[in-house]
């Protein structure tokens, strides 16, 4: 089943590409380094795509994968299940924080139905898995074919996007979420429930710690296994994060650069980093939440974040910034003129 769920996955390493990238940064009227990190974002994005940059439309995405979750029946989050559905009606009709900086910076914004209960919302991609995942302390929130099924969706999802964009971002909805992603964090990063469990969408410090309970009645019940990727999405996982993961693994398999958003993202980041490594080379992680665990989970990946803003919305919030300090790095990179197009004299040697 894994084997046919993981698309190949081209490397995202091109020594000689990275020289032509750097080369030119270093021919445009600037000091060698001085636009620091958005130069190492335009090599990051380079070297996903496969490809020198070129000027011209950059067509953006933002994918809103939402989904409901069983494990809200032990309280772990301060909003009542419903306000899943809710939220995704307030996307669709473009009200939400997302909406907002999505049109600031001129993306599109795609609301995916992973797994959300009641009908679906039009407006809304319906990839519906089920409604909803089962209450993990009780035993696996998905059966293995539905977590496969997400997975698959995902891919889909990320190749239709990479037909007609030059760079996605990935974010979420789902109220308790973060129990799920906290799961994962314990089980793929190897850290305590206590150190996992934060405060969500605004619990106090006793809801922080019946999340830390929680989470680790769910780990002694089913036992995942981080070996058994799949098997462990299943058994702690969501509709969305699956998703999400399966769309990742199919945007590096078309070479689609795609930007995490945060604590929500960076669980599927690191269970599609478990099915298939190399899916990293082709993730951008846009900034560092407020979240108690996301520094962990960033740890894990080996990711050095473009902004630290103490975020803990989700949506996608952080990815669509991320999204157009990539564009900044692009845009810099293709536009800028050289010294000898600008007849500007280079540093003394």
């Amino acid at each position: 089943m894994i084997s046919e769920l993981i698309p190949p996955i081209p490397p995202a390493r091109d020594e000689d590409l990275e020289r032509r990238v750097r080369a030119h940064w270093d021919n445009v009227t600037k000091p060698p380094g001085s636009l620091g990190q958005l130069e190492e974002l335009a090599v990051r994005y380079a070297l996903a795509s496969g490809r020198l940059p070129a000027r011209g439309p950059f067509r953006k995405a933002m994918y809103i994968f939402c989904a409901d979750h069983g494990v809200t029946e032990e309280g772990v989050s301060p909003y009542p299940p419903e306000v899943t559905a809710q939220m995704v009606k307030n996307f669709v009709r473009g009200g939400a924080a997302i909406n907002v900086l999505c049109r600031q910076f001129g993306i599109q914004a795609v609301v995916v139905d992973s797994g959300v209960r009641g009908p679906a919302v039009p407006g809304a991609l319906d990839r519906k898995i089920a409604p909803g995942t089962r209450n993990f302390t009780q035993g696996p929130a998905m059966t293995r074919e539905e977590a496969a099924q997400a997975l698959a969706a995902g891919k889909e999802l990320a190749l239709e996007a990479a037909s007609r964009n030059e760079i996605a971002g990935a974010g979420e909805m789902g109220i308790g979420n973060t129990t799920a992603a906290s799961a994962l964090l314990c089980v793929f990063g190897g850290v305590t429930p206590e150190e996992a469990a934060g405060r969500g969408a605004g619990l106090d410090e006793a809801g922080v710690a019946r999340k830390a309970a929680v989470l680790r009645r769910a780990l002694e019940v089913n036992g995942p296994d981080p070996a058994d990727p799949l098997g462990a999405l299943a058994a702690v996982g969501g509709l969305e994060i699956a998703m999400m993961a399966g769309f990742f693994l199919g945007a590096a398999s078309a070479r689609l650069p795609v930007v995490a958003d945060g604590f929500i993202s960076c669980a599927a980041a690191l269970a599609a980093r478990a099915l298939a490594p190399a899916v990293r080379d082709y993730l951008l992680f846009s900034h560092r939440s407020a979240e108690r665990g996301h520094r962990r989970m960033l740890e894990a990946l080996e990711a050095r974040p473009m902004l630290d803003l103490d975020l803990r919305l989700g949506e996608g919030t952080g990815a669509a910034l991320g999204i157009a300090l990539v564009e900044a790095g692009v845009r810099l990179f293709t536009e800028m003129a050289t010294f000898e197009e600008a007849e500007v004299a280079r540093e003394l040697s």
